[in-house]
């Protein structure tokens, strides 16, 4: 499995064609989705071409040019969540990164790369995609949860390794067990992006939100203490 987003060419069909899955492995086609331009890095958008999310990656394939299509494993997307600002980036986009392997925080913005001299698809760390009906951008947020949760990434050293989207009800339950006066906000409606998240790292915040109204607590106590010797 290459790591980070590669050049993909496996097509069958006439015309543009479409992507040859590892159905011996148990790859399914998830979804199409036509009139998409995909950005990456620093790169001008591509051609619009079509999108086919399937239960083991992401493609886009050129639909002028045959030898002309990119595609990244669920593995490697560490982030993926809707953007509509456009001061992040001109027109609404599926925002995603992706894990290259590499500690050097490249995003294909060197001039070489935008000038298309490099094509050097392992140092990508960003890409966009951008469909013509910006009302589909929900719908395909759904599908990029609903695809990452079928490949959660392995954690050395556990029995059992968590989802690559953590649960926010499993976390909420874990927390209100130990605190029975935390409650937390389980408004779908309001995520706008999932993270190859840290478990650990999720509880620690969730757990400083917890000792922050415990102190909160103790302060209000301690006023009420003075109070009463006054």
């Amino acid at each position: 499995m290459a790591v980070g987003i590669t050049g993909f060419t496996e097509r069958v069909g006439e015309g543009a064609g479409e992507p040859v899955l590892d159905a011996e492995n148990g790859e399914e086609l998830m979804h199409v989705q036509r009139g998409v331009s995909i950005v990456l890095g620093n790169r001008p958008p591509e051609s619009p071409g079509t999108l086919y999310i399937s239960t083991k990656k992401v493609v886009w394939l050129s639909d002028v040019d045959r030898a002309k299509g990119y595609a990244v494993d669920f593995l490697f997307l560490s982030l993926h969540a809707v953007s509509r600002d456009p001061e992040a980036y001109p027109s609404p986009c599926i925002y995603t990164q992706i894990e290259t392997g590499d500690d050097e925080d490249e995003s294909g913005d060197s001039d070489s790369e935008c000038n298309g001299a490099a094509q050097d698809l392992s140092k990508i760390t960003e890409m966009r995609l951008i469909p013509s009906d910006a009302g589909q951008l929900d719908r395909l947020f759904e599908i990029f949860c609903e695809c990452a949760e079928l490949n959660p990434e392995p954690i050395e050293g556990e029995e059992e390794a968590h989802n690559w989207i953590f649960s926010a009800d499993r976390i909420g339950d874990e927390v209100a067990g130990e605190d029975p006066d935390w409650i937390m906000s389980q408004n779908p409606t309001s995520t706008i992006g999932q993270s190859n998240g840290d478990h650990d790292l999720a509880r620690t915040v969730l757990e400083l939100q917890i000792n922050d109204q415990r102190f909160e607590d103790a302060e209000e106590m301690g006023h009420d203490v003075n109070s009463g010797h006054r």
